[in-house]
């Protein structure tokens, strides 16, 4: 591949529903060890060495690594729920913090904002020192309302309580929505400048469904996404949605409501990313694309004729700002020969 030169007003524009210059490549994670396999480098030790020298290289091979592969910006983001005291029931499925309204109030709720800055802004000082000319992050301030509600919780014990205590129900959200806005509004007062495109992540659905019933992610999760949204717009950012799941009922009032600008995420299984063009592509800019079960378990050949076949069915003028690269994430389960054929071909298409 040619020299590359990044430009990360192409995926702001994606982001803005703009046709852009370039159809900039986009993932929500690609993971260290596949990063390691590609450049040789053994990314985790570097970073989970306790050196500052080391941590500092990381970040630098981590953006020359985003630059070498023809991406426009670099993601990156920090998430809430390792802040959060006596969480881990969303990743590591422990029982939840909070199983009562006892719990909730003795909570230290006020706490969580401070410990976040305290664990990350080394981290995001590191990543500013270096980005590449022409690039700046994708992401921030990691998960959404839902996931942080869940890893205090537990999905099982909040819909018991869903029944249970509705007010207690209603008061998690409440908690959580003025906790990550505090975190944010920070983020955004110290960060800002060096994202090109803000975003968290929250899995609201699975493959046929959402995993609360509509109307209660309507009553208590948007009201609580709109003031993050309005607050990374007064800094002139977009404002990117990543979720997972068959969310359909749902998307509507996520749009209008609380006016993000872009979402990503799609499994071919609930509906091809053509889908979710058509539906939403004249109202907010589309990332993702490919597969994740296509990048697993096909060959590369395979890969690289359906990546082809995606971006020619929706590289349209039409269907407004697009940005390409996995349905969901490159995890450590995938092979680096798949991501690689993927890249190439999203590359080969943009003509470098």
């Amino acid at each position: 591949m040619k020299k590359f030169q990044p430009d990360y007003n192409n995926i702001i524009d994606a982001a803005y529903n703009k046709v852009p210059k370039r159809y900039p490549l986009y993932e929500h994670t690609v993971s260290p060890k596949v990063i390691s396999k590609i450049n040789g480098i053994d990314m985790l030790s570097l970073y989970s060495s306790g050196k500052l020298e080391d941590k500092r290289l990381f970040f630098k091979e981590y953006c020359r690594f985003f630059c070498n592969m023809g991406y426009d910006a670099v993601p990156w983001e920090c998430c809430i729920g390792a802040a959060m005291p006596g969480s881990g029931s969303l990743g590591g499925h422990k029982p939840g913090e909070i199983q009562n309204a006892a719990d909730f109030n003795k909570y230290p709720w006020d706490q969580i904002q401070k410990r976040y800055f305290e664990m990350y802004s080394q981290n995001f000082d590191l990543l500013r020192e270096a980005l590449p000319e022409g690039m700046k992050a994708v992401g921030g301030v990691g998960n959404g309302i839902f996931e942080c509600v869940q890893d205090v919780v537990g999905y099982e014990n909040l819909c018991l309580i869903s029944i249970d205590d509705p007010r207690l129900y209603a008061d998690l959200f409440s908690a959580v929505g003025r906790t990550n806005l505090s975190i944010w509004k920070k983020f955004l007062e110290n960060y800002a400048d060096m994202y090109a495109v803000c975003r968290f992540g929250d899995d609201l659905g699975y493959k046929a469904s959402t995993m609360l019933a509509p109307d209660d992610i309507r009553k208590h999760i948007i009201p609580q996404y709109t003031p993050i949204v309005k607050a990374v717009h007064d800094c002139n950012k977009p404002f990117l949605l990543h979720s997972c799941g068959c969310i359909f009922d749902v998307m509507d009032e996520i749009i209008s409501i609380t006016k993000i600008d872009a979402k990503h995420s799609n499994e071919d299984v609930i509906a091809p990313f053509g889908q979710w063009v058509s539906r939403y592509g004249s109202r907010i800019g589309n990332f993702g694309g490919i597969d994740m079960d296509v990048l697993c378990s096909r060959s590369v050949d395979e890969i690289r004729k359906y990546t082809l076949a995606v971006l020619e069915e929706n590289c349209k003028p039409q269907n407004g700002g697009l940005a390409f690269g996995t349905g969901n994430s490159i995890a450590d389960y995938v092979p680096a020969d798949s991501y690689l054929a993927m890249i190439k071909a999203v590359r080969d298409f943009r003509g470098e």
